[in-house]
């Protein structure tokens, strides 16, 4: 495939007179739309302006490169629009742009595009290349540019050797243009410079010019120029520095400069190398919450399917067979049960596994992980002498326990060996690190196990003993966490709690916190049938699509709603859903399952009162907003 596959005369305009971004963005999808690429402009421009609002798409030199990956997008494509004035884009460097590509992508697994994408990309590096496009007469001679600098550019592909001084981690969240942007700067700096240079990008089709061993081995020096988490166990002992996607792009020389000199560093996995980090230093608090959702979200896969799974086992079984055995008494239950199981028995070790290895690495991954088995066994030093001793697991508790202390003990171990000879340096990471980590975790987790197993199950005991009015308040505020930052770390503290206590058999807390969430985007979708005059006509498509994310238990469908009118609509969410996690508590429904919405309605206890609680609070919620929110002047008649 070829760029200009993705690109015809139809969506190019060679003399924009776009005065500001937001005009350019609505030329260029204009542009986009005549050949049919987008299902919804309105959503696919939304996407694109939100990408904008993240970081400026203007990477300076005269050239921006807007894009947007969503559904709204009907198959990959491209427009341009060359703008001679000059448009003001908010670039990295402050200048104007003047040759603008609108980029869309749909939002599936077929990547196949992303490589002509990020061929583009790099052409775009070369000056003669860009002057020749804005220079063009003809959308003809537009193409027929990027028809022989693709052809050059392959060719020259080819001839690379593989012999590389520096080598090079590209990577924007995204990974559509700044990531293959930033590896053509990166390349061609140092073919001036006469330092051969080798890129990794890791894009959204996936890493792509991997290094090999060999590589890694004779090369001098490492760039890494991201704007994801990068694995950099592998350099252990080379020269690193650790900078944004956009330094890559805009100050190549610098970087490889810097990288070659006496001034940067020599990375060691034991040791943080944050004096080569242009990133700006996270809080304590920061860095707490994303050691969490890096063990939650590696767990939730687990749970989710793992829960399910369970659920539909006791969905089969007959209980009449033999109700202690209820879930294993039928063939098919059985087998339910034990696959799901399978799954859901180890979420707790996995996510005090992810939560070490996000602090320290790969090496507090075994560590975390031996902790949450621990934790869950429930293993004391008593019990080691006294068999009549009985194990009481420290549950979820011990395994956030376990994940952070193993992270930080590993941590801890890498300050200490970094004091040994660097000859011994090949053995710290498969033997030093696991055999004293391991100890140390499990020692700690044996002389902590019966304090927190009983701190654990005194709260276990306080939630199932509690009255059905202490059950409404509780519910009322995990319903009302899951509105107010909608996935944020308000959000995720109420899932986490819920998805914890899943694992102790309390199912009530999981149906109270789903049914909170699944309001938001509700109350959004009835609003805009109820009270259509407060939605814009603009966004009347994407608040019905709202029903489909409410019912899905997708509360990010009411974000754009949201920070449009943040103060009627967030005190609004929360209300109503207090209300319904409130009335899901008092009602006694529960759920298994803790994820899915409607479609795991057939897992939830009381599944009518569950239903009706959520159409409660999402009714009042839309009944709160259609008082605070006027009917919009688009609506008056004329």
């Amino acid at each position: 495939m070829k760029i200009t596959d993705l690109l015809s005369q139809e969506a190019i305009k060679l003399n924009g007179k776009s005065t500001n971004k937001k005009e350019a963005i609505n030329e260029l999808v204009e542009l986009m739309s005549k050949n049919g690429n987008i299902l919804d402009k309105e959503k696919y421009k939304q996407v694109v302006l939100k990408r904008e609002e993240e970081g400026s798409t203007g990477i300076g030199e005269g050239i921006a490169i807007p894009h947007g990956k969503t559904n709204a997008v009907l198959k990959p494509g491209l427009s341009a629009m060359v703008v001679p004035d000059g448009v003001e884009f908010d670039s990295l460097d402050g200048k104007p742009a003047k040759l603008l590509f609108l980029i869309a992508a749909p939002d599936s697994k077929d990547n196949i595009h992303l490589d002509v994408l990020s061929r583009l990309s790099t052409l775009l590096m070369d000056v003669e290349f860009r002057k020749a496009l804005i220079n063009a007469k003809t959308t003809k001679e537009f193409l027929n540019v990027i028809d022989q600098a693709e052809k050059s550019k392959v060719s020259e592909t080819k001839e690379k050797k593989e012999n590389y001084e520096i080598l090079a981690i590209t990577s924007c969240p995204t990974g559509i243009a700044h990531t293959y942007m930033a590896a053509e700067a990166l390349e061609k700096m140092g073919e001036q410079l006469g330092h051969k240079v080798k890129v990794e990008t890791h894009g959204s089709s996936g890493v792509k010019n991997k290094f090999t061993n060999e590589e890694i081995k004779n090369a001098k020096a490492v760039i890494i120029a991201a704007d994801t988490k990068v694995d950099l166990s592998r350099f252990d002992g080379k020269k690193l520095i650790k900078t944004k996607v956009a330094e890559g792009i805009n100050k190549p020389k610098e970087l490889i400069e810097y990288v070659l000199s006496d001034k940067a560093n020599v990375y060691h996995s034991n040791v943080k190398n944050n004096e080569n980090e242009s990133s700006e230093k996270e809080g304590f608090g920061t860095k707490i919450y994303k050691h969490l959702m890096n063990g939650v979200t590696h767990m939730l896969p687990f749970v989710v399917g793992g829960g399910i799974l369970i659920a539909i086992a006791f969905l089969l079984d007959d209980y009449s067979i033999n109700p202690s055995n209820f879930g294993m008494n039928t063939p098919i239950a059985a087998f339910f049960k034990t696959v799901g199981g399978a799954a859901f028995n180890v979420m707790l070790y996995i996510l005090a596994g992810y939560i070490a290895m996000s602090i320290a690495d790969r090496p507090g991954l075994a560590v975390g992980f031996v902790g949450g088995i621990l934790a869950v066994q429930g293993t004391t030093f008593a019990s080691l002498t006294n068999s009549s001793v009985v194990l009481v697991s420290s549950g979820f508790l011990g395994a956030l326990i376990a994940g952070f202390v193993g992270g930080y003990i590993v941590l801890l171990l890498k300050k200490i060996c970094s004091y040994l000879p660097d000859s011994i340096e090949g053995i710290k990471t498969i033997l030093l690190y696991p055999v004293f980590g391991i100890l140390l975790i499990g020692a700690f987790m044996l002389l902590i196990n019966p304090y927190v197993a009983g701190i654990n199950t005194a709260i276990n005991n306080y939630l199932s003993s509690m009255g059905t009015a202490n059950k409404v308040i509780l519910g009322a505020i995990l319903g009302g966490m899951m509105a107010i930052d909608l996935g944020g770390p308000i959000n995720k503290a109420a899932y986490t709690f819920g998805t914890g206590m899943l694992a102790s058999g309390q199912y009530e807390i999981m149906a109270a916190v789903m049914a909170g969430g699944m309001v938001p985007p509700l109350a959004i979708a009835f609003l805009a049938t109820a009270f259509p005059r407060k939605i814009p006509k603009k966004d009347k498509q994407a608040a019905y699509i709202n029903y489909i994310m409410g019912l899905s238990f997708i509360s990010e469908g009411a974000i754009p709603f949201a920070s449009a009118d943040p103060l009627r609509t967030i005190p609004a969410f929360v209300v109503g859903s207090a209300v319904t996690g409130a009335l899901s508590m008092a009602f006694g429904c529960t759920l298994m399952a803790p994820h899915g919405g409607i479609f795991v309605i057939a897992t939830i206890g009381k599944p009518i009162l569950y239903l009706l609680a959520i159409a409660i609070g999402s009714i009042i919620s839309a009944l709160i907003m259609a008082i605070l929110k006027k009917n919009l002047p688009e609506y008056e008649k004329k």
